[in-house]
């Protein structure tokens, strides 16, 4: 026994590939929170109340809460409770509970029993040879070989567990299945489970059985001592202690600073707790634990990936979340088309959310459902394939709207769950019309047996009614290619209509769709919506991403695991059609989040050569103002990486980035011409990062702007020792970056080395008249440099007068420091004031007020010192700018 206790705990506590990616630390026991479990009978069970919506579900005091160690606890008259059926729709943890419970047993936390023998009724049913339960048992667990001739006679207390009864076709009556109460005679598996749950076979045995709602009703009432259901995490504490535990793993953050993840951490747990206590809609999705998995494995894709994985894709968890589910499931086994039930769900939730995304309609009435499950229901055995489906599958991909006024209404549980069902629906071909299905499979039985016309309409008979068959009969005769090119052409229609779905440009520059996720999620303030749309209106970004996503190769596998086949044929003759539209959005310029969506598709899609064709027609990239999250840069980085051709622009203005993303950026930057980095908080860690970028031999940036960024001192040294070893650096722009006159010095010292530079901004880094006289001294025996930009520093009268001594020793080196050149305005004048204009947002405005004064005495006293009246009307109109920009920074209209 001990022997089977270490090898039950070693299986049960195997990790799938869907949790190993998130580290060794997320183990059964570290992680685990036991759900909900009620109390039920079976009136209950086959009366259900009419109103199946989660609030009365859960508010149900009447029915007593029991813990899975209490389950065999005498029940209310005192009778001891042998069998107990545990049911559960898909997702509430059924599965999990069971594992959780082996493993402590194994540990000795399941003291009542000395002995587990875990079944899985799946794995029964595929068995149809005669065994007997002693050879059943030792067939599975090889330890038990000396423990089981002496099961019957011992008084061993032992426990058995049938996971997954739905399996099952169980006959309980006499004639279906005979008794058996010997173990060593071999029977059919299903007659040994039917036998163990009358008590004929091993009568003191105790039996656990798990099964979904619909086929509770398999096993009669005289043979089940306790029925209880499992109710997820239906208290909101058990989501929120759920969250604390995954999100707080030492292996969350991977090999970040411990201090920085801690508190990112933190951050995340107590955000997604204020949002559970606002009893909004994710509270009623993470009711089942599965969407608790969902909601943790999605933030720690958008907070805790540092570099991304080949196969870790928002499309892949998504995928990955529906094998942990359904993965083997059919919808019903007493149903001889055995269909999967991922495929059902496809078909039929997949039509309701493919509609719903083409309205842009996220909440959907009983008269929706109904139309959506039951218009083409025919058959008593398609009704009961939906009555399966509303008892087992229905709540886990739908619940009711929690939104005030919207009570008698759907919504997915997680709401990109209906665009990935909408994308699946269409990929799979499922939005074909009745004539097309039917055409896809005449035309390849018409390839097979020529025009054999008896064989097709024995075929075309069992699908269309009688009164198609003339018409179709003289369409074959006549056109025996005809079917053919009707299912050639429903391949064009699925490729179009995706295509169509790419990028919408009526998203009028919503936050991309990671942030959009995030929102959702954490309930951080949303995306914002144009004026004109009504203020509940979704946008599906998403759509088109899941599509791409869904395609790659992947995806197409686990799919396919699922019962849901994309055919190869279909998958290229849809990328091909994608191509097309994708190039040319790409060459069209889109708005910084749209690009970035644009990009994230193009990572999801997984495929490198596609990828290539679409980024080789992007010279430039415009991301300014997404929040370029590690995630966000990594997707840049792979997407990019795909070819190798020089970029002219990349602006990442305002991207919060930092150094961590400037080494995930690297490859992208080498390539760049002209790098925009202003606003980004980059301080001297960063520069360091910039250095090795403008000294490494590949380096093509000709253009680099830091302004707005808290360089400093230390981070101006890294840059001189960067400009003193480049070779393609023609313009640097350090323009309010708090360099000081040590900064300034630092850059000085190092400027004789370089042969390359052309223009350079110190503007406004609070250099003294030494530092800027030393700069320009130096500029002015620089073989190439010809501008210096020092406006807005603390230069004197002296100090200008003496650069402007300099400017005319050697003309060609031109000192931006005031609006003024002598007795004339500056040819520079407007260039300054539109510097000033760009970056008023984000400088000290009192200090902008005193510069714009001292530039307007300036003005001032040139013009007074000047008798041409042409120059005189020059400063006069630069003077009224200068007014102009000084009353609406007093007003603060500016």
């Amino acid at each position: 026994i001990k022997k089977h206790q270490k090898s039950l705990s070693a299986w049960f506590s195997h990790q799938p590939n869907e949790e190993r990616q998130f580290g060794p630390s997320f183990s059964l026991d570290a992680v685990h929170v036991d759900p909900v479990i009620r109390e039920s009978s079976l009136e209950e069970i086959l009366k259900p109340s009419p109103d199946l919506t989660i609030q009365n579900q859960l508010q149900q005091p009447s029915r007593r809460v029991i813990g899975l160690h209490n389950l065999f606890d005498a029940d209310a008259c005192g009778r001891q409770v042998k069998n107990v059926v545990l049911y559960g729709t898909v997702g509430t943890g059924k599965s999990t509970l069971i594992k959780k419970m082996v493993v402590d047993w194994c540990h000795g936390r399941l003291p009542r029993f000395e002995l587990v023998i875990p079944f899985s009724c799946e794995d029964l049913s595929h068995s149809h040879a005669q065994v007997s339960l002693r050879r059943l048992i030792t067939k599975k667990y090889q330890h038990l070989r000396d423990v089981v001739p002496v099961l019957e006679a011992s008084n061993l207390k032992v426990l058995f567990i049938l996971n997954g009864l739905e399996r099952l076709n169980l006959d309980f009556r006499l004639a279906g299945t005979e008794l058996c109460c010997d173990p060593n005679e071999p029977v059919p598996p299903s007659a040994i489970v039917v036998n163990l749950l009358r008590k004929y076979l091993l009568p003191e045995a105790s039996i656990i059985v798990t099964t979904r709602p619909s086929a509770v009703r398999r096993i009669p009432g005289k043979y089940v001592g306790r029925y209880a259901e499992i109710c997820g995490f239906s208290d909101t504490n058990l989501q929120k202690l759920y969250f604390q535990m995954r999100l707080s793993q030492p292996g969350c953050t991977g090999e970040e600073s411990q201090d920085r993840s801690s508190a990112e951490q933190e951050n995340l747990v107590e955000m997604l707790s204020r949002n559970l206590e606002r009893h909004n809609q994710i509270t009623a999705a993470c009711f089942l634990p599965s969407y608790c998995w969902l909601v943790c494995t999605t933030l720690h894709f958008l907070y805790f990936t540092r570099t991304v994985p080949p196969s870790q894709t928002l499309t892949g968890i998504y995928t990955s979340f529906l094998r942990l589910n359904f993965s083997g499931e059919v919808l019903d086994s007493t149903d001889p088309t055995h269909i999967s039930m991922m495929k059902y769900v496809a078909k039929m939730v997949g039509k309701l959310a493919y509609e719903g995304v083409m309205s842009r309609k996220t909440c959907f009435s009983e008269e929706d459902l109904q139309q959506c499950f039951e218009v083409e229901m025919k058959t008593e055995s398609e009704l009961n394939l939906l009555e399966v489906f509303r008892s087992d599958v229905f709540r886990f991909f739908l619940s009711p709207c929690v939104q005030p006024g919207k009570e008698h209404t759907f919504v997915f549980t997680i709401p990109a769950m209906q665009e990935y069902l909408a994308a699946l629906y269409v990929v799979l071909g499922e939005k074909k019309t009745l004539a097309q299905r039917v055409g896809q499979e005449l035309s390849e039985v018409i390839g097979k047996v020529s025009e054999d016309v008896a064989v097709v309409v024995n075929i075309i008979s069992k699908v269309l009614p009688l009164r198609f068959l003339p018409v179709l009969f003289n369409l074959l005769k006549i056109f025996p290619r005809y079917f053919s090119r009707v299912s050639g052409k429903d391949k064009d229609a699925i490729a179009h209509t995706m295509a169509d779905e790419l990028f919408k440009e009526e998203d009028y520059y919503n936050d991309d769709v990671l942030d959009q996720i995030n929102s959702s999620i954490l309930g951080v303030e949303g995306p914002m919506r144009h004026p004109d749309e009504a203020p509940d209106d979704e946008v599906f970004e998403l759509f088109p991403i899941f599509m791409g996503g869904i395609l790659s190769r992947r995806n197409r596998a686990i799919l396919e695991q699922l019962g849901c086949s994309i055919k190869n044929l279909a998958a290229f003759e849809i990328a091909k059609a994608m191509k097309k539209t994708v190039i040319r959005k790409g060459r069209k310029g889109l708005p910084p989040s749209e690009l970035m969506d644009y990009l994230f598709f193009l990572h999801e899609f997984q495929n490198e050569r596609f990828t290539a064709e679409a980024i080789r027609s992007l010279r430039a990239v415009n991301l300014s103002s997404v929040k370029m999250t590690p995630l966000k840069c990594s997707v840049l980085a792979s997407v990019m990486s795909t070819t190798c051709h020089e970029v002219e622009g990349l602006n990442l203005t305002s991207c919060n980035l930092d150094s961590s993303s400037l080494r995930t950026l690297f490859p992208v930057l080498l390539r760049c011409k002209a790098l925009h980095l202003q606003l980004n908080s980059l301080g001297s860690d960063a520069c360091k990062e910039i250095r090795d970028l403008l000294l490494h031999d590949k380096c093509a940036v000709s253009s680099l702007r830091l302004a707005n960024n808290p360089v400093g001192e230390q981070g101006a040294r890294y840059l001189a020792e960067a400009l003193a070893g480049n070779r393609s650096l023609t313009q640097l722009s350090l323009l309010h970056t708090a360099l000081g006159d040590p900064g300034a010095e630092a850059i000085a010292q190092h400027l004789a080395e370089n042969q390359h530079l052309r223009e350079l901004n110190l503007g406004y880094n609070s250099l003294t008249d030494a530092a800027a006289l030393r700069v320009v001294e130096v500029a002015k025996r620089h073989e190439t440099l010809d501008k210096v930009h020092l406006y807005f520093n603390d230069i004197s009268e002296d100090g200008k007068r003496a650069l402007d001594s300099l400017r005319m020793d050697r003309d060609g080196v031109r000192a931006l420091v005031f609006l003024t050149a002598g007795t004339d305005v500056s040819d520079y004048w407007s260039h300054i004031l539109n510097v000033v204009q760009r970056n008023l947002p984000f400088w000290d405005r009192e200090r902008v007020r005193q510069h714009l004064a001292l530039l307007l005495q300036d003005l001032e006293s040139s013009r007074s010192q000047t008798a041409n009246p042409w120059r005189k009307a020059k400063f006069l109109r630069v003077e009224s700018e200068v007014k102009k920009m000084l009353g609406k920074l007093q007003d603060g209209t500016l």
